[in-house]
């Protein structure tokens, strides 16, 4: 329980692998959300599928360590429920981390919140709120996470292909900047080819640093109750094939 609990604080402090660095920049206040576009009428079924990080942004984010961010891919599965199955996944160097989370609707359409969000652990939040999309060429997506007193924000750039226009990627950095952001808060990761899986984040659950086993999900009873698509995906996490698994871009 000590160990998942660990493993679920670091996790809520730092789920992206930006944010496991040997230093922690200073933070640049998180917009309300209430000033943070959502895109109108969203079409969750539209939104599905696969797509491709082309631009990231956020005050853990640095230019001058853009060689150190990769391309990387994340594929949504929408649920009866209208909720998400988000498995992304992450190169660092030639390996990859495999990440399986679960996007629940929120207060209004294209918002969300993360699944999994344990009991016992409290005053922590995880907002998804989608900015901009036409569905089948890009998609402005905005993170955030509070735990404790400290709020991570962050900003996506997506694409249906590994290239976008001039004209969208200075829209996305238009954004991020009217978020406080500065160029050098803003990368954009080279694409990739072939990787090998040497670990998998389940849920909420991250492994450590350098860490390439498994952390399981919690036990039932120490989480929020789960529906049936969420018993479904701890199910089918568990079926994955033993790594490493091989994974193209």
């Amino acid at each position: 329980m000590a160990l998942g609990l660990l493993c679920l604080g670091l996790t809520l402090l730092g789920i992206l692998q930006s944010q496991a660095q040997d230093t922690t920049p200073t933070l640049i206040p998180s917009p309300s959300l209430s000033k943070v576009p959502l895109q109108p009428d969203f079409q969750d079924d539209q939104f599905q599928g696969k797509w491709y990080i082309i631009g990231l942004a956020g005050s853990s984010f640095r230019k001058g360590r853009q060689s150190q961010y990769n391309m990387h891919r994340t594929i949504y599965k929408l649920n009866d429920d209208h909720s998400y199955n988000v498995t992304s996944t992450l190169l660092r160097g030639q390996n990859c981390d495999l990440q399986i989370r679960i996007f629940v609707p929120s207060v209004q359409p294209g918002q969300f919140t993360l699944g999994y969000l344990p009991q016992y652990l409290p005053g922590q939040s995880y907002t998804v709120r989608v900015v901009a999309t036409n569905y089948k060429e890009f998609a402005m997506v905005f993170f955030e996470t509070k735990f404790r007193n400290r709020v991570n924000f962050r900003t996506t750039l997506y694409g249906r292909t590994k290239e976008l226009s001039p004209e969208l990627k200075q829209r996305f950095v238009n954004f991020a900047k009217s978020l406080g952001l500065t160029d050098d808060n803003i990368i954009f990761p080279v694409p990739t080819g072939l990787c090998t899986v040497v670990s998998i984040w389940k849920g909420l659950a991250a492994p450590f640093k350098g860490a390439t086993e498994d952390v399981k999900l919690a036990e039932p009873g120490s989480m929020l109750p789960m529906a049936a698509h969420q018993r479904s995906l701890r199910d089918k996490v568990a079926q994955l094939p033993s790594l490493p698994i091989l994974c193209t871009y």
